[in-house]
């Protein structure tokens, strides 16, 4: 599997004292401006701009720092030497000394208020600059241009009988569509009988698996605040895609990948604590908005969904191997599964805003005759660590670093239950795959 390597609206309210977190490091900006303007016009973000304004404001918060700092150093001398003079009787230097405190501790607030200012300001900059791609991610603006790594399993050849799976669902009385209208709205469906069963079936199959692969599983809360959003990116990126719960200014998940990812939000791990595998199952929203046409019908795509994910953290001299791992895994629950996929490494045009490198799994709809996204495995490099502070230290010098995050879905269920209600559609029934029997201790949908 070594190909795969080789291969705002923003928030003012972010705490100041916290401006380091929401960014690319401002040393890689600094130091390697004309890379970093270069990289991020393969996700067709013209940084130059901004990058150059990133360079500018930071000029001017460091200066204002250090006219404070030698502000406060100014103020903590004179405090000590008015209490000398008062020893010695010196009562008018001593006034002296008060007043020029007193001149000082003015300054030093205007100073201080100031760089709150101007932090708040690199900060919306910083927010909305995505991650650099990785030196492997094609050029390209569409997923047309995304790049066909590997194939495998067998395309069914159903007939012209074969039913698309929102037939199937009516047919066998497994989901139903209107009822979800009727209780919320578009992308909400029901789940019935042996459709409710089989849904709870991948999820105890997809955690099992997750388990004996080494991960350990959690069960995250489905609401976040806003500092957990901004700390995976999800926001301000996809604010627009979030669920938002105004009133308590939380927001519903639109995967695991937030919470628990956020677990590890100002943590600083040891080296021979890495890498950290976890998985969680849960229900996921997105608001999905403006998705409409025949790609949306039935379970193509939803507004709530359930999922297993996968999340890792790791060294920086690994996370490559874990992408690779972790790309392996997927593979092998779809095979698992006995449906026909491929995986694709996504040009820099459809990549995340988060991302560095991400690989795309899809799996044949044979009455459909589309390819169907069920997985997306990806490396945020420290992106996302940066903006958590997630941190390491080292074994041998005690150095503390950035970690690497990564992430996968383990799987995502409604296009996996699309593409197994119809690519193992009979004329008795619909086929469960030998490994899920055991689970849904049924072997076929009649």
């Amino acid at each position: 599997m070594k190909f795969f390597y080789a291969e705002l609206k923003t928030k003012s309210y972010l705490c100041a004292e916290r401006f380091k977190k929401y960014m690319l490091t401002l040393k890689t900006i600094t130091e390697n401006k004309d890379e970093v303007i270069r990289r991020l016009t393969k996700k067709y973000y013209d940084g130059k701009e901004a990058i150059e304004k990133v360079i500018n404001v930071d000029e001017k918060r460091r200066n204002l720092q250090t006219q404070l700092d030698a502000g406060l150093a100014e103020m903590n001398k004179l405090s000590k030497e008015i209490g000398e003079l008062f020893k010695q009787d010196k009562q008018a230097e001593a006034d002296f000394a008060k007043t020029k405190t007193s001149e000082l501790k003015e300054l030093t607030k205007k100073l201080s208020d100031e760089l709150g200012e101007i932090e708040t300001e690199l900060t919306n900059i910083l927010i909305t600059i995505p991650n650099l791609p990785h030196d492997s991610v094609p050029e390209g603006k569409h997923a047309e241009d995304n790049v066909e790594v590997r194939t495998g399993g067998v395309i069914p050849n159903l007939g012209e009988s074969a039913l698309p799976h929102w037939d199937l669902a009516k047919k066998y009385d497994l989901i139903d569509f209107d009822l979800g209208v009727k209780i919320t709205g578009a992308g909400f469906p029901v789940y019935k009988g042996k459709g409710a069963r089989l849904q709870r079936a991948l999820i105890n199959f997809f955690l099992d698996n997750a388990r004996d692969a080494g991960y350990l599983e959690v069960q995250p809360p489905y609401l976040v605040n806003a500092v957990s959003g901004y700390g995976t990116g999800n926001l301000p990126d996809k604010e627009g895609q979030m669920y938002h719960a105004t009133e308590d200014d939380l927001y519903l998940i639109p995967t695991a990948e937030v919470p628990v990812t956020n677990i590890y939000r100002d943590v600083i791990l040891n080296e021979n604590d890495l890498p950290v595998k976890n998985t969680a199952y849960s229900a996921c929203f997105r608001r999905e908005a403006g998705s409409y046409g025949k790609d949306v019908r039935g379970l193509n795509r939803l507004h709530q969904f359930d999922k297993v994910e996968i999340v890792r953290i790791d060294t920086p001299e690994h996370s490559y191997e874990s992408l690779t791992e972790m790309v392996a895994y997927v593979q092998s629950l779809i095979e698992k599964l006995e449906l026909p996929w491929r995986i694709l490494r996504l040009c820099g045009g459809d990549m995340s805003f988060t991302s560095a490198l991400t690989f795309d799994f899809e799996v044949y709809s044979a009455a459909q005759e589309r390819w169907l996204e069920v997985s997306s495995v990806s490396n945020f490099e420290s992106f996302q660590a940066n903006r958590l502070k997630c941190r390491y230290r080292k074994n041998d010098d005690k150095k503390i670093q950035l970690c690497h995050t990564l992430n996968g879905s383990a799987l995502a269920l409604p296009r996996i239950v699309a593409a197994l209600l119809e690519n193992h559609q009979t004329p008795e029934g619909i086929r469960i795959p030998q490994a899920l029997i055991p689970y849904t201790r049924f072997e076929i949908i009649a």
